[in-house]
């Protein structure tokens, strides 16, 4: 999966990607005004970041297919689990499944040897109601890039842990908080994740950690000192690997706090003892979208294209 497609995932929301759903019907004639009921079925859609755990997630013209999935949901686990087991190596569990229009999308979490999240897509046939186990298939890319940023996490773990401690402090001390892990795990979908930020990488395009990941492909309980012996550090380019660190107000109607923004900016720009890359910076509201996980809103703050910070 190239950057810009991941970008569309955790930018905009993975379900637009996949063809999300908003409930946006005009008012059917109850004596309710036109604009404030559609004002009114907007801001039902949003929930404090706190209590999201990815309930009210939908995809387009999946309702159908959803209850179908449902109703086999221990089919539609195994094809899942064989599916990452058979191509990647790596045992999954299955968080959430949501239907959409042609099958269902799976949200899972790596259990071992790295930890990521992402999904796979399973066909089902509606008109016999029939789950079509041996066609399982992931989006192009989106798998191997979450496997390119577990690795990542893991060959750079004095790094990345810098960069959390920092964040857990900045949660700790200032009016900003995190996603919850739950929608993490059921809604996000998109490689490495943490409450507080998600990576961006691609291996397609990535000639330095490209050796690492050939490595792991062949077998994936390889020690961390030969994937960081493998790595190939003189090819790294940070425009290919970014951190995009996404904070929430704690408190409800409340605008983003620009003098926390300017801190966790000026903060990162200074930090030399964290991961190297491109990091994007957003401080949004108190809320997210419930249908497609989305959190960056016209009165958020960021620092991103074109003026990322670059760590070389």
């Amino acid at each position: 999966m190239n950057r810009k497609k991941k970008w569309i995932i955790n930018g905009i929301g993975l379900s637009l990607l996949l063809g999300g759903c908003m409930n946006m019907d005009n008012a059917n004639g109850n004596g309710v005004d036109e604009k404030e009921n559609n004002e009114s079925q907007v801001k039902n859609q949003y929930v404090r970041v706190q209590e999201y755990t990815g309930e009210g997630y939908t995809l387009k013209n999946g309702e159908e297919t959803d209850k179908i999935a449902e109703e086999n949901h221990e089919t539609v686990e195994k094809a899942v689990k064989d599916f990452f087991m058979k191509k990647y190596k790596t045992d999954v569990k299955v968080h959430n499944i949501v239907g959409n229009e042609d099958g269902a999308t799976v949200f899972v979490e790596s259990t071992n040897p790295l930890h990521f999240y992402t999904f796979a897509i399973v066909p089902i046939d509606q008109s016999n109601e029939k789950i079509q186990s041996d066609r399982v298939f992931s989006q192009e890319g989106q798998v191997e890039s979450a496997i390119t940023e577990g690795l990542y996490r893991r060959i750079f773990k004095d790094e990345f842990d810098r960069l959390e401690e920092y964040l857990e402090g900045i949660v700790n001390k200032e009016p900003v908080t995190g996603r919850t892990v739950e929608s993490l795990q059921n809604a996000g979908g998109s490689g490495f994740m943490t409450p507080y930020y998600f990576l961006s990488s691609t291996v397609v395009n990535d000639e330095s950690i490209k050796p690492v990941y050939d490595l792991y492909m062949e077998n994936p309980q390889v020690s961390t000192d030969k994937l960081r012996a493998a790595y190939n550090e003189q090819a790294f380019d940070p425009t290919k690997f970014e951190v995009v660190i996404n904070l929430f107000m704690k408190d409800k109607n409340t605008d983003p706090d620009e003098k926390v923004f300017n801190k966790v900016v000026s903060d990162i720009e200074s930090m030399g003892d964290i991961p190297k890359g491109t990091y994007s910076i957003f401080v949004n509201d108190n809320t997210v979208l419930k249908q497609s996980f989305e959190g960056v809103k016209d009165n958020s703050l960021e620092k991103t294209t074109p003026n990322e910070i670059i760590k070389e």
